[in-house]
């Protein structure tokens, strides 16, 4: 008798065996097994680790190939003796260009986009010369500038965003943004001051870089808005890079001339060169991956953020190793332009959320 009740209790306290009108609990489906690895790792290293712990790993991956990329390209273009930014730049674009097509096409990273028009192929490649000159530029200033210095000026870039939005398509921002580009300049105005290496044509070609950033930015957005022409940033690397290699090629062989065949020459009596090609094309292109890595495991805002960062963390670590000198008015200098970065970009922030 007592066996009886108690397992009636059980029964009625199982709410499975009851009919559907008595219900009032709507229990979510378990997941199964299949799609939990799907959400969690889709089969790759992801399945080894965290999800805190990967995002960590991209984080420090995209530190260490800017930063690399940095610290290779004027150890080649300065201390090494490689004068040649633009054939490094081209072969930057080539590498780009490999690497993109296995990450694409084989690797499957990034669904593959066809360009669809005509149209649409000019406007890439309107879009590639720009980016040729910018990297050329951002090279070139690394022959006669200290990284450290090249950072301060490009850490201007949300100065100039702002300049070429309202020269091209007439945007204005509010006048908070307006007054936080105002330390954006002064900072840079006392480290060129008081810069120890200061020296004029560098700091052009790195205002032209930190410009050609800036105005690539707005002419994306302008040019590739509707949603027929708007490309995955990986799948307009792999157009882009191919397509500024072919505009530099001209410019290397008149400017640079028989660059090609003096990098062979040197690479056959000096094997660690071609370890230096080799590594710094490939840390070019693991920037542009990191960066979409990055966005893709967490936002786009958190990767301005980095970026803010990336410049300071940059700076110091050249000093450390180059040791270019450094005074108080610079360190001062830099640190209101990455102040004035920031106050931008909480600025901008706050003009979005009104603006919805």
């Amino acid at each position: 008798m007592v066996e009886a009740q108690s397992w009636t209790t059980r029964r009625g306290s199982n709410p499975r065996l009851e009919s559907p009108q008595d219900q009032v609990l709507d229990m979510p489906v378990t997941p199964t097994a299949e799609i939990r690895q799907q959400q969690y790792s889709n089969g790759g290293i992801t399945s080894l680790v965290s999800p805190n712990v990967l995002t960590a790993l991209i984080i420090a991956s995209w530190y260490c190939s800017n930063i690399g990329v940095l610290l290779l390209n004027k150890y080649l273009l300065s201390f090494y003796g490689y004068r040649y930014p633009i054939f490094l730049t081209m072969l930057h674009m080539l590498s780009c260009a490999t690497y993109s097509l296995v990450a694409i096409k084989w690797l499957e990273i990034v669904p593959f986009q066809q360009i669809h028009s005509r149209k649409q192929f000019f406007k890439i490649l309107a879009l590639s010369a720009i980016f040729c000159f910018s990297v050329v530029c951002g090279n070139t200033s690394l022959r006669y500038l200290p990284v450290s210095f090249n950072q301060a000026i490009g850490a201007t870039t949300p100065f100039f965003t702002a300049i070429f939005a309202f020269v091209i398509t007439c945007k204005k921002e509010t006048a908070e943004v307006y007054l936080a580009l105002v330390p954006v300049v002064l900072g840079i105005v006392l480290a060129s001051n008081s810069e120890p290496l200061f020296h004029l044509f560098g700091f052009l070609m790195a205002l032209g870089s930190t410009a050609g950033r800036a105005l690539k930015s707005v002419v994306q957005g302008l040019l590739l808005t509707s949603e027929g022409e708007k490309l995955h940033s990986m799948n307009l690397l792999l157009y882009m890079a191919p397509m500024a290699a072919i505009i530099l090629l001209p410019f290397t062989l008149y400017i640079e001339g028989n660059v090609a065949g003096i990098t062979v020459e040197k690479a056959k009596g000096d094997g660690f060169m071609v370890f230096l090609l080799v590594g710094n094309a490939t840390v070019a292109y693991l920037v542009n991956l990191t960066n979409f890595l990055v966005t893709k495991h967490t936002s786009a805002l958190t990767l301005q953020v980095l970026g803010n960062a990336k410049a300071a963390v940059a700076a110091v670590v050249s000093v450390l190793i180059f040791r270019n000198p450094v005074n108080i008015m610079g360190i001062t200098g830099f640190a209101v332009t990455v102040m004035g970065v920031v106050l931008y970009s909480e600025a901008k922030k706050r003009s979005k959320v009104t603006a919805h």
